[in-house]
């Protein structure tokens, strides 16, 4: 892994989930020894969105980001909006995600997912936040959703992007920057690939969506923060450039997205 001063940014984490119970302190403790200067763990639901604001209260490099998720969808109600709304005021929450639409599992009825997403998308414009979307299977629907709340710069990211380059052109014109993981780095990948290898790199951050994901020399195992070294080395292969590069890109963009100060700039 790469020293301090390489300054990885894991854009997407979840540091929370239950497969880090038995060493997440030692594991968020090393990180910036790997060389992963800040991480953002992203919610999921109510709860899991008080945790990570728990992680980021204790860590210096871990950020907060929080929201529902459109398989918890038909849970939210007013009374959750309002919990997200104080939760968006805490100094080190950044970010309202991760939200969006997932009609591969339908955990939630898609008209009730739709409703939601489109009350946290206001909820983000209402409180000045960038957000995180999630979206699978369901481009037409979330790019329409999205479509009322375009605004000027960027103010947003389609996290785990795994769509043609025609669809990161819908959205990059949605005022959204692409987060790429681990599967670029699969042996079967194509479309990431090509994304990888087309998206202005003023747009491109990296993630590990830990503890998913992992990207390979390590698939099978649980994925963590460290591991978005080798996101980067792949996109940097992919481009031909120097990963040094990427990695100074990413920091920077993700730092300009989530109004962390310490770019590289």
């Amino acid at each position: 892994m790469e020293p301090k001063s390489a300054r990885l940014f894991d854009s997407h984490a979840h540091l929370d989930d239950g497969r880090f119970d038995p060493d997440r302190d030692a594991l968020i403790g090393s990180l910036p020894d790997k060389g992963v200067r800040y991480v953002v763990n992203a919610g999921a639901d109510l709860d899991s969105s008080r945790a990570g604001i728990g992680l980021a209260e204790r860590w210096p490099h871990v950020f907060a980001a929080v929201g529902v998720h459109p398989h918890d969808a038909k849970s939210l109600d007013e009374t959750g909006i309002a919990v997200l709304r104080e939760m968006l005021g805490k100094p080190k929450v950044v970010a309202l995600g991760e939200i969006g639409l997932d009609y591969h599992y339908d955990y939630s009825p898609r008209d009730i997912q739709r409703y939601w997403f489109d009350r946290q998308l206001a909820l983000a414009q209402e409180t000045g936040k960038p957000v995180i979307i999630h979206s699978r299977e369901a481009t037409e629907d979330t790019l329409s959703v999205l479509k009322k709340y375009v605004r000027d710069g960027v103010w947003g990211v389609m996290h785990a992007f795994s769509g043609s380059f025609e669809t990161a052109e819908s959205v990059l014109n949605r005022g959204l920057m692409l987060g790429i993981g681990g599967t670029v780095t699969f042996k079967n990948a194509v479309k990431p690939v090509d994304v990888a290898a087309k998206v202005p790199m003023d747009r491109l951050l990296i993630e590990t969506d830990c503890p998913y994901l992992t990207p390979a020399p390590h698939r099978g195992q649980r994925n963590e923060p460290a591991y978005v070294r080798y996101v980067a080395e792949r996109i940097a292969d992919i481009r031909g450039i120097p990963v040094e590069e990427v990695i100074r890109a990413t920091y920077d963009n993700a730092c300009r997205l989530f109004g962390i100060a310490g770019g590289n700039r």
